[in-house]
């Protein structure tokens, strides 16, 4: 029996569906803090995390984020499901004729897109894979279609070291690290905090692109020996296209049908958000705020009418309602983590063990480990940010250089949770246990390539 399919015996055997897991993770969490758990109340430890956990679940500022986060998957979902980027889409995917050049194909411009924004770059690469899948089925060459799923999903382990990434967007903020510290660091550390580091010292410095362009390259490989390795698979597909939202309209509202109206209100909206924006622009920061505000200016521009947009978010919708229901979820661990001393603990244990080489190697690993249980980049950051810059400071590494591993560590194990792959499970109808043989494997490879690149840059 081949690896490959002895990886796919295993996941198809163990692992439940991601809500399941969101529930173990949940339970695991509880378990955890009520017996390593650092509690400052007098009250019973149960209930105490209970607190935390209800306090995390409903934490306002989570709430909006969450909010953000699914705004950013539909517009963007909306966006790729435009005429213009689903004739680019059908073009492109009219180049493939097996699962190797599918894989290649697919996992190239999914990273390349998601280096631009993450959640444009998860929507792309599920179109993307299941474009392939129409075009298997209809020209009648056969796929690995999980391993083409997992391809359109290898965005993800990039995302956090692009310009969208969170830990280097927030750090490029006037003023957020000294914010970020107040009432953390001593007098003498608080002294060496920058009021921000750029983007150009980050996810644009060139060690940060020379690792992107090694991963353009490996990756695409492992999926091709991937690929030749194992069999084709039946697609299970409904007979209708992912582009129906695009089908001729036969409604009579003139306000609906309207180009002249839709590319006017489009064009406004782009118009107030280079105004708005237009600072920031130049400073290469990008807000989730700004990417959904350009997105919807752009979406609606490219549809060219209201009807055409309104059906397309009819479809975006059901990609998003996975994360609609399960990101509360991870907020409840989220808030055990931070107000139990967990996240705390974690990344305590590897500084202890750390000197000036090895703490970006163990800030990678302790990033990777918390990102199981609070998969969200933004909120880890603001967990993990604080500890990992005092300890960065005390030990004379470079602030850029561990604010990336963080980010490095965060996104490669998104390989192994597969919550950011609910949008993708939703658009392709593939199951997760399907698409994680390939993507531990993704992981691993991955790995590998940020760890060389800690120690050599």
């Amino acid at each position: 029996m081949s690896f490959t399919k002895t990886l796919e015996n295993v996941f198809e055997k163990l692992i439940p569906s991601p809500f399941v897991i969101a529930v173990f993770l949940t339970v695991l969490t509880i378990i955890l803090a009520l017996i390593l758990g650092d509690f400052n109340t007098s009250e019973n430890r149960f209930t105490s995390v209970l607190k935390f956990w209800e306090k995390g679940i409903w934490n306002n500022d989570l709430l909006v984020f969450g909010y953000q986060m699914m705004l950013i998957l539909v517009l963007g979902h909306i966006l790729v499901l435009s005429k213009p980027l689903s004739k680019l889409t059908d073009r492109i995917t009219g180049l493939v004729n097996s699962t190797t050049s599918a894989v290649v194909l697919v996992s190239v411009s999914t990273m390349l897109v998601a280096f631009f924004n993450w959640g444009l770059g998860l929507i792309f690469g599920a179109i993307m894979a299941r474009k392939v899948a129409e075009a298997s089925l209809k020209r009648g060459f056969s796929i690995n279609y999980p391993l083409v799923g997992a391809a359109g999903y290898v965005g993800l382990m990039i995302w956090h070291g692009g310009i969208s990434g969170s830990a280097p967007l927030k750090v490029a903020e006037e003023g957020h690290i000294p914010a970020l510290m107040k009432g953390i660091s001593s007098p003498e550390t608080t002294a060496q905090l920058p009021a921000f580091i750029s983007t150009g010292e980050t996810v644009l410095n060139l060690w940060n692109l020379l690792i992107f362009a090694v991963l353009l390259i490996v990756i695409p490989l492992v999926l091709f020996y991937l690929a030749k390795s194992s069999g084709t698979k039946p697609i299970n597909l409904p007979k209708q296209q992912i582009n129906h939202a695009n089908e001729e309209d036969t409604s009579t509202n003139k306000i609906e049908n309207s180009k002249t109206i839709a590319i006017g209100f489009g064009c406004l909206l782009l118009l107030a958000f280079i105004i708005q924006y237009f600072e920031a622009l130049k400073s290469l920061i990008i807000t989730p705020n700004m990417l959904n505000f350009f997105m919807l200016g752009l979406g609606i521009l490219l549809h060219g009418s209201f009807k055409s947009y309104a059906k397309a978010l009819g479809e975006a919708i059901s990609g998003a309602s996975g994360i609609l229901i399960q990101f509360p979820l991870y907020f409840g661990i989220m808030g055990i983590m931070k107000d139990a001393g967990m996240v705390t603990m974690i990344s305590n244990f590897f500084i202890s063990i750390s000197n000036e080489t090895t703490l970006p190697i163990f800030t990678f690993f302790s990033a990777g480990l918390v990102n199981i249980f609070v998969p969200s980049g933004g909120g880890q950051w603001a967990l993990q940010g604080p500890i990992i810059i005092d300890a960065a400071i005390q030990m004379g590494v470079p602030l850029p250089k561990i604010v990336m591993a963080l980010s490095y560590g965060d996104q490669i194990t998104n390989m192994l949770q597969p919550f950011w792959a609910l949008p993708l499970l939703a658009i392709t109808r593939l199951k997760a246990k399907e698409i994680l043989p390939y993507t531990v494997v993704l992981m691993v490879a991955g790995s590998f390539i940020y760890l060389a690149g800690l120690l050599i840059f």
